[in-house]
């Protein structure tokens, strides 16, 4: 309140009054304290500011991890698990920030990176609690209810961060929330899927279809579990199902025990792959997915398997590596050996991948996920 007379009322209310603009004329007045003085008040201001802030912040967690532990159902907002907590977070900050600032603009900008600072730690302890909730009460009745709740909260915190011109680096926490959140919702869907795509490779191909009808269907029966995640959240989760399909599918591929010889065995087996990925395709894109950057990953691979001629596959090679960066030697192999190609013509369409392709360092992992051999 001092600071509030000193540095905002007293020199603006008081001294550029209109109404006492007459009687302060010709009065020189300056500060009702040394700046001396001011700049101690600032400091301790700005340090019970900002302890207060990490103690609110602090009480509002440990609140929600009880909740968590004692399985309270959290609240239901238009039909998605909602949590009080990003909110309670976001208002504490942003309390503090315009207190400094009704004070002086400087203060209000130097109190933004302590809070931040603040904010970031906070967002470390948060992750951390729901990493040991996540563990320690799986069996509880409401725990999905919770881990949805908790992946909703990433979006109001990455709006404000956004807003604040946080850096980036504060979203890391929350990124690492979210994926978690994820793989312990899907967990039992991709454990129920396992021993489906197991057939791929226990049965002959020309099943496939059925298989993959199963596997579509049993991914369709499971999709209402996750409809109280946020609508970007359900986007993102079916973008981990399509990759999760996609990645299974090559993976039962590169594990053929069977070579085929003949061009019209090579050109069926393509054609079943281009048939299966249309499929995970229009199922996946009409679920919602957004991974068009998936569209290419198994077409290609049935190009590769229908071409006969080494100059061509080498060019779709070259070009499935730059879509794919990650795409290796390993796989490669594994792929041609469908094909009973001479060690000769493998090594020679191998090569092409020591060429750099320049992609993107910050494209998608796909067959960093397959291991091969």
């Amino acid at each position: 309140m001092l600071l509030l007379w000193v540095q905002n009322l007293y020199p603006n209310d008081i001294i550029n009054s209109a109404s006492l603009a007459g009687e302060l004329q010709g009065i020189n007045l300056g500060s009702l304290l040394p700046p001396k003085q001011v700049r101690l008040l600032e400091a301790t201001f700005l340090f019970n500011e900002v302890a207060s802030v990490k103690e609110l912040m602090a009480r509002a967690l440990d609140l929600e991890s009880q909740h968590w532990a004692q399985d309270v159902a959290p609240q239901r907002l238009n039909g998605h698990c909602h949590s009080e907590l990003a909110i309670d977070i976001i208002q504490i900050i942003s309390q503090g920030q315009i207190k400094a600032e009704s004070i002086t603009p400087d203060l209000g900008k130097q109190i933004q990176h302590m809070l931040l600072a603040e904010l970031a730690a906070f967002l470390r302890s948060y992750q951390q609690a729901f990493e040991d909730f996540l563990e320690r009460c799986k069996q509880l009745r409401n725990y999905r209810a919770n881990v949805m709740a908790n992946i909703n909260n990433c979006l109001s915190f990455r709006i404000s961060l956004e807003k604040w011109q946080a850096p980036q680096g504060l979203l890391g926490p929350l990124n690492e929330l979210k994926s978690h959140g994820f793989d312990t919702l899907l967990q039992g869907l991709f454990w129920d899927l396992k021993p489906l795509f197991k057939r791929f490779t226990q049965t002959r191909w020309a099943a496939s279809a059925q298989t993959l009808e199963e596997i579509v269907s049993t991914v369709e029966t499971r999709l209402p579990e996750f409809s109280e995640l946020r609508e970007c959240f359900q986007e993102e989760l079916m973008e981990l199902v399509h990759l999760h399909l996609v990645k299974e599918y090559i993976v039962r591929l590169c594990k053929r025990r069977v070579v085929l010889k003949t061009a019209e065995q090579q050109q069926q087996l393509a054609g079943q792959v281009l048939a299966n990925a249309d499929v995970i395709q229009t199922f996946c894109t009409q679920s919602g997915s957004p991974a068009t950057w998936l569209d290419h990953a198994l077409p290609t691979l049935a190009e590769i398997i229908r071409l006969q001629d080494p100059s061509a596959i080498k060019i779709e090679v070259a070009t499935y590596a730059t879509w794919y960066p990650d795409f290796s030697k390993g796989h490669l192999s594994a792929i041609l050996a469908i094909k009973g190609m001479s060690s000769s013509e493998v090594k020679s369409i191998r090569s092409i991948l020591d060429v750099h392709t320049g992609a993107p360092e910050a494209a998608k992992a796909l067959f960093s996920l397959i291991k091969v051999g």
